[in-house]
């Protein structure tokens, strides 16, 4: 991968990450100009800035920013490689440590329909991190700059998502919701974040079933279905309104999203 292919596929899955790029050597030194490696909380992922010790030193200092678990800004570091870094080299380095801070917000849709078009749009716009699973391909196709899965069974893949995902199911129907509602009981039992969309009466049937089937009252009693707040219209974009007022809801109650 390119760098920018790698920082961009650190940002897709919520890893807070630091780059760290050479910007001006005098003297002896490991590397040229310009050269760049991303640091995350557990160590080098990609790229070289010579190797050795000063490499050692510029991860350190990345981790060390990574520890914070804020946005930090830029930073520029200057080391002279025998006096600071303990090598034999005489040169000096300079480098630019850049931290780019992600709040982890998974939020998995299955249903790629009318209201979840809305919905994705005005999520984007926000600090989190969309899949959007549907079996059908044309539905899929219309997503736009958001992580989509066509699957002809998605309830297969509920147990690939983050357990601690906010999970929204907006599928074409009822027997849709009811089966992937069991499967997030057995794998996200404690999720944040459990909704389907529907009208009270659908809310009420599918809790029932859900018992039948044997998923605990705590996990039945913890979907919000109708879900969303009680505001606005039954059109599409109204609705993915209220339901991204409800999640921000949720949201800022997580001491680990704020």
């Amino acid at each position: 991968m390119s760098f920018f292919e790698s920082c961009q596929r650190l940002i897709e899955s919520g890893t807070s990450f630091v780059t760290v790029t050479l910007v001006s050597a005098r003297g002896s030194v490991p590397q040229e100009t310009g050269a760049k490696i991303i640091v995350t909380s557990e160590g080098l992922y990609s790229g070289t800035i010579g190797g050795g010790r000063v490499e050692l030193a510029a991860i350190k200092k990345a981790q060390e920013t990574l520890e914070q678990n804020s946005q930090t800004p830029p930073v520029l570091i200057t080391w002279n490689l025998q006096k600071d870094i303990g090598m034999s080299c005489g040169g000096e380095c300079s480098f630019l440590f850049e931290h780019f801070h992600q709040n982890h917000w998974p939020i998995v849709i299955f249903g790629a329909g009318h209201v979840s078009q809305a919905l994705t749009r005005i999520l984007k716009t926000l600090d989190c991190h969309i899949t959007c699973v549907d079996s059908r391909e044309e539905w899929i196709a219309r997503l736009d700059g958001v992580k989509s899965i066509c699957h002809p069974t998605p309830k297969n893949l509920v147990s690939s998502f983050d357990p601690n995902s906010f999970f929204l199911c907006l599928t074409m129907g009822h027997a849709y919701d009811l089966e992937i509602l069991q499967e997030i009981a057995k794998h996200a039992p404690n999720a944040p974040f459990v909704g389907a969309i529907g009208s009270e009466v659908k809310g009420i049937r599918i809790k029932r079933e859900l018992k039948e089937l044997g998923v605990s009252e705590a996990f039945i009693e913890k979907i919000r279905t109708p879900m969303g707040l009680p505001i606005g219209s039954n059109q599409p974009n109204e609705i993915a309104i209220s339901i991204t007022a409800q999640l921000l809801q949720v949201r800022d109650k997580l001491p680990d999203l704020t």
